[in-house]
């Protein structure tokens, strides 16, 4: 025994240096990797400068830079593109380099959080081997680090969502324009200058950004759903690529979208309207049984007794 947990230990220990090592040199990618860099820079330089003006100036500001561009070259040069966590941070206007720091910091802070929660199970004197902080450390490490994943993931989907709902309504916005006798551009454009949300303000952009590099509206459209993992905005890209030429069939493919889109809305509010429905019944038939254990336990007590 006194042997044998030294030489685990130490196996943990090097496992843990060869792990960061492979980590931090580069190895020999593949033809798809390569693809992956190569496209993950030209995203990278597009964004480049607006991620400049968002920079922090604090110390703790210039450390978290400095970790996320280490982390965002690692993830370069290893060909990870991570593109649904890129198009969740799109929607919520996050920094990538400040994500992947913010992951960094957490699993180091982690690392040290393990052996100070053993630390204390250990004066509770609970534990005596010392095989234990390290597998704590590196739980905890790990765990920290795909928490920001998570938190990541349930806002985009927040969002998304409300994004959906703008959607919908931009739609009739639209449609209602090209009745008016306006062409398809000019409503896209005009459908988006009526409100002053989030999600309009990401459209207007997009359409805004269309004319100065010389593609199509419905192609930025495009390429924001694409961006932002929204399936809507794409499928609208589609269509409106194929009936751009015909203002009626442009309507009409409006308005049956639009329709479409508060229908599945609908049914998505009727669905969770009833989970939470089904959620406030488990909690009362809980409290139902705490009250039937409250009134019989002193009667079965008393029966025992006897």
């Amino acid at each position: 025994m006194n042997l044998t947990m030294p030489v685990l230990v130490g196996a943990v220990i090097g496992l843990g240096v060869y792990a960061l090592v492979r980590a931090l040199m580069p190895s020999r990618r593949s033809p798809i990797q390569q693809v992956a860099r190569i496209d993950a820079m030209r995203a990278r330089g597009a964004a480049y400068g607006a991620s400049r003006t968002a920079q922090d100036t604090s110390r703790f500001g210039s450390l978290r830079a400095q970790v996320g561009a280490r982390v965002a070259e690692l993830y370069l040069q290893q060909g990870w593109e991570q593109r649904s966590l890129r198009a969740d941070l799109a929607v919520l206007d996050r920094s990538w380099e400040k994500f992947l720091a913010t992951k960094a910091l957490l699993a180091a802070g982690g690392l040290f959080f393990g052996p100070f929660l053993f630390a204390i199970v250990w004066q509770l004197g609970f534990g005596d081997s010392p095989i234990i902080p390290v597998w704590l450390a590196l739980l905890c490490a790990v765990l920290f680090f795909f928490l920001p994943d998570l938190e990541v993931r349930r806002d985009a989907q927040e969002k998304r969502r409300d994004l959906r709902r703008v959607i919908g309504a931009y739609l009739d916005l639209v449609s209602m324009s090209l009745a008016g006798g306006r062409g398809l551009p000019e409503a896209l454009m005009a459908a988006a200058e009526v409100s002053d949300g989030w999600a309009t303000h990401r459209i207007r952009n997009a359409l805004a950004d269309a004319r100065i590099t010389g593609i199509s509206q419905w192609q930025a459209l495009g390429q924001l759903g694409e961006d932002l993992g929204v399936e809507e905005l794409k499928d609208l890209s589609a269509s409106l690529a194929l009936v751009a030429d015909d203002g009626a069939k442009v309507r009409e493919s409006l308005a049956s979208r639009a329709e479409t889109m508060r229908h599945r809305e609908l049914a998505e509010i009727e669905g969770s309207a009833g989970e939470k429905s089904q959620s406030m019944l488990v909690a009362q038939l809980l409290l139902c049984a705490g009250f039937l254990v409250f009134l019989i336990y002193p009667a079965a007590m008393r029966v025992f007794q006897v």
